[in-house]
């Protein structure tokens, strides 16, 4: 994408009413207007639905599509990524989908405690290196920042391409005492895979489909 059309999606995030790009500093010194009162800014107290790295946000839209009694919030730093899934979701007038330009190191700045039901981590950035670690977005770290957002009894879904990715959260939640509540090492060879799984496929996942790589997911509750 050129330099220019990043520009002109900037430009045209600030103008959508459900894009939101608070500064680093805003987001860090609480002054971020909507955490824990995201059910006044949807306008009810529907289930919040949030999405880490929402790239292109064919994940929030989708499933924003199919659960209208549901809110779903993208969260990615790359703003002209998202640009896509904001215009889909202003252009068919869909009021309960909402994106937030931020890291995700600052999720516990963008919901307050209890706040979310539950979490969608799509395709994120394995970080293999050992060095990496500590970026890595279900390692302990994240792990617990989830738990404080999510509501008691809360889920956390993963799908990735990674091999590496799934195997290294499975060992952690299984060696940290979580609730593995589904592991699925390819869900497309799976009958019983979740619809939501299967039924929405992002950029990024075709691409690796094409190529033949599995797509594994897995969905758990942190203890």
């Amino acid at each position: 994408m050129g330099s220019k059309n990043k520009l002109k999606r900037f430009k045209e995030n600030e103008t959508f009413e459900n894009v939101f790009q608070p500064t680093r500093e805003d987001v860090v010194y609480g002054n971020f207007k909507h955490k824990g009162s995201w059910a006044s800014f949807f306008g009810n107290s529907n289930p919040v639905i949030v999405e880490l790295g929402c790239g292109k946000g064919e994940y929030s839209v989708g499933l924003a599509k199919k659960y209208p009694e549901k809110n779903f919030v993208g969260i990615d730093i790359k703003g002209a990524r998202f640009w896509r899934g904001a215009k889909t979701a202003i252009e068919d007038e869909m009021p309960n989908v909402a994106f937030v330009r931020t890291q995700i190191e600052l999720v516990e700045d963008i919901f307050a405690a209890n706040e979310v039901d539950e979490i969608w981590i799509t395709f994120p950035d394995p970080q293999i290196k050992y060095k990496r670690t500590k970026h890595r977005m279900t390692n302990t770290e994240f792990l617990q920042k989830y738990k404080r957002i999510l509501k008691p009894g809360g889920v956390v879904n993963l799908k990735t391409d990674s091999e590496f990715m799934h195997g290294y959260t499975l060992g952690l939640l299984h060696g940290e005492g979580h609730e593995v509540l589904e592991a699925n090492h390819n869900v497309y060879k799976n009958e019983y895979s979740p619809e939501d799984v299967i039924g929405i496929q992002t950029f990024y996942e075709n691409q690796y489909l094409e190529q033949g790589k599995p797509i594994t997911y897995i969905r758990f509750r942190i203890n």
